[in-house]
């Protein structure tokens, strides 16, 4: 009788198309051992965090809004100058690990993609899945959150461009540090504001409000990532008649929009029910159909 595995590794041997495979005469992907070594410490993903991923869910075997995922892990790579992936071996990878994950109702894929060893020119790609963490909770009561400064002003895409603000990049130490800041602060996770008090993103989710009869997320030129579970909602909203607008936005429209989101790939639509220590109203109802239409994506 076979068991579903609690995750699933498998290496691509040549993750671009424009540059060299890592070894020869083998197949183009391989199932690993998850808990085995696989990475050379020289790898430039491991010693400068130079490399991209993504982070794509899984329902009951089907990854959900793949193509945009691709197309934004495309992007990444692009802003970094990384050789262009070959989405089409990614595709397939990505597909084999999802399979060996389906007898899970929800998974984690991630996709890696590094610059591999300095100066050797092989670039490095494995996917890893994994079962998701249950997220019932942050679903259905909520997350408290405070904000916190980026450091940045709003218009740093146009003025600064080489910090890579907007790519998926794998330096996420940052990010990191700002989720055990929120913890500090008895909170549950953070919305991050630029210096010049415009709201920007979570460290892993898309801002989502509801104000004025319409779903507003931040933006544009921001900055910040694409986010494919915010796209997925704006067609649902589309399909019901609820008009969508991409607005620079503030604290005061947090603390005075109907409802908050932050929305993310793995762990869905979570209400917002505090922002910095201050109480404020969820949708229930409609947090509820969110969540439900994203579990029924078929793409």
């Amino acid at each position: 009788m076979s068991t579903t595995p609690a995750s699933a590794l498998v290496i691509l041997n040549q993750p671009s198309r424009h540059a060299p495979g890592s070894l020869d005469d083998v197949a183009p992907m391989r199932f690993v051992d998850p808990d085995a070594f696989h990475v050379g410490v020289r790898d430039l993903g491991i010693t400068r965090g130079d490399g991209i991923f993504e982070t794509i869910g899984a329902v009951s075997g089907t990854p959900q809004a793949l193509e945009a995922h691709l197309r934004r892990f495309a992007r990444s790579a692009a802003a970094l100058d990384l050789p262009e992936p070959d989405l089409d071996a990614w595709r397939a990878a990505i597909a084999a690990v999802t399979d060996a994950l389906a007898g899970h109702s929800e998974a984690a894929i991630k996709t890696i993609y590094t610059r591999g060893i300095e100066g050797d020119g092989r670039p490095t790609g494995w996917v890893h899945g994994f079962a998701s963490s249950d997220f019932t909770a942050a679903r259905q009561v909520g997350l408290r959150v405070v904000t916190l400064d980026r450091g940045y002003r709003h218009d740093i895409a146009s003025t600064s461009p080489w910090l890579l603000q907007g790519a998926k990049t794998l330096s996420y130490a940052v990010n990191s540090a700002a989720l055990r800041e929120a913890q500090r602060r008895g909170a549950d996770d953070v919305i991050f504001v630029s210096s010049d008090g415009v709201v920007l993103e979570g460290p892993t989710s898309t801002v989502l409000l509801f104000r004025e009869g319409q779903l507003v997320t931040p933006g544009p030129g921001l900055a910040i990532l694409d986010g494919t579970t915010q796209n997925c909602l704006f067609a649902f909203a589309a399909q019901r008649g609820i008009p969508t607008a991409l607005e620079l936005t503030t604290i005061e429209h947090l603390h005075s929009a109907s409802a908050v989101w932050l929305v993310s790939s793995v762990r869905h639509a979570a209400p917002v029910t505090a922002v910095d220590g201050i109480p404020r109203a969820a949708e229930s109802e409609l947090t509820a159909q969110f969540n439900r239409y994203l579990a029924e994506r078929d793409a």
